[in-house]
C-alpha cells in the first residue's frame, strides 16, 4: 500500500486527467485509506467482489464505482444497478442490453466503449471500422451517456508502440466527438497521458502488489 506514490502521481498529472484506482483484489480497508486522501473513483472487474466492498463502504457516499471487467450478459442488470461508470462495453449487442435494462431500472450509466486496436486474441472490443459504421445507431440508444473510449494495449510493447496505439484511440474518440479516453495502466500511464488519455487505470502503483 503506497499512499505517497498516489499523491506523487496525482501531483504530476494534468488537471484534465483522472485517476481510476483499480481496487480489484484489494480489501475495503485499503480503498478507505486511499479515499481518505482524496481518491473517489474506484474500478472493479468482478461483480460479486465489488458488491461486497460496496456494502462495506456504503457510508462513503463520495465513492464512484466503475466496472472495468468483461461484461457477462447475465450480470448486466446488477452492473447497471450498482455502477455509475461502465468501461468495458465491447459489443453493440451488450450496449443494446445495457440501454434496455437502464430504461427498466431508471438509470443512466456513463459508458466507455472498448475498442480493439491490435490483433490481440486475449482482448475484446469494437473494431474501429465497426464502431464508426454503427455510430448513428449507438447514438440513438436511450438511458446511457456515451463518455468515451477504452482500450487495453497488448503486453510487451515498446514505449513507442504503446504511444501509437493510444494515439489511434484518441484520434478515434475525437472523430466521434467523445471527450474521454480510458487508457494507460501502471506500466504505461506516462505514454497514455502524452497521447491524450483522460482516465488512467492504476492498481499496483497505488495499492502495491496483489497478494
Amino acid at each position: 500500500m503506497n499512499p505517497s506514490n498516489y499523491l506523487k502521481i496525482k501531483n504530476q498529472i494534468p488537471s484534465n486527467v483522472n485517476i481510476l484506482a483499480v481496487s480489484k483484489g484489494f480489501k475495503s480497508q485499503e480503498i478507505k485509506t486511499i479515499q481518505n486522501i482524496g481518491q473517489n473513483d474506484f474500478g472493479e472487474s468482478k461483480f460479486q467482489e465489488a458488491f461486497e466492498k460496496q456494502l462495506k463502504l456504503k457510508d462513503l457516499k463520495q465513492i464512484k464505482w466503475h466496472f472495468i471487467g468483461r461484461i457477462q450478459s447475465n450480470k448486466v442488470r446488477k452492473i447497471v444497478q450498482n455502477f455509475k461508470y461502465i468501461h468495458s462495453v465491447d459489443s453493440f449487442e451488450k450496449l443494446q442490453k445495457i440501454s434496455r435494462i437502464s430504461c427498466e431500472e431508471k438509470k443512466n450509466p456513463f459508458i466507455m466503449l472498448q475498442v480493439k486496436l491490435s490483433d490481440d486474441p486475449s482482448k475484446g472490443g469494437f473494431r474501429p471500422e465497426l464502431l464508426v459504421s454503427k455510430w448513428s445507431q449507438i447514438q440513438e440508444l436511450k438511458n446511457i451517456t456515451l463518455k468515451g473510449l477504452m482500450t487495453i494495449n497488448p503486453r510487451g510493447l515498446s514505449s513507442k508502440e504503446n504511444s501509437e496505439l493510444f494515439k489511434k484511440c484518441r484520434s478515434l474518440a475525437d472523430s466521434l466527438q467523445l471527450q474521454d479516453c480510458s487508457m494507460g495502466m501502471s506500466g504505461d500511464w506516462e505514454e497514455a497521458i502524452d497521447s491524450g488519455s483522460t482516465w488512467l487505470r492504476l492498481g499496483s502503483l497505488i495499492f502495491g502488489d496483489r497478494s
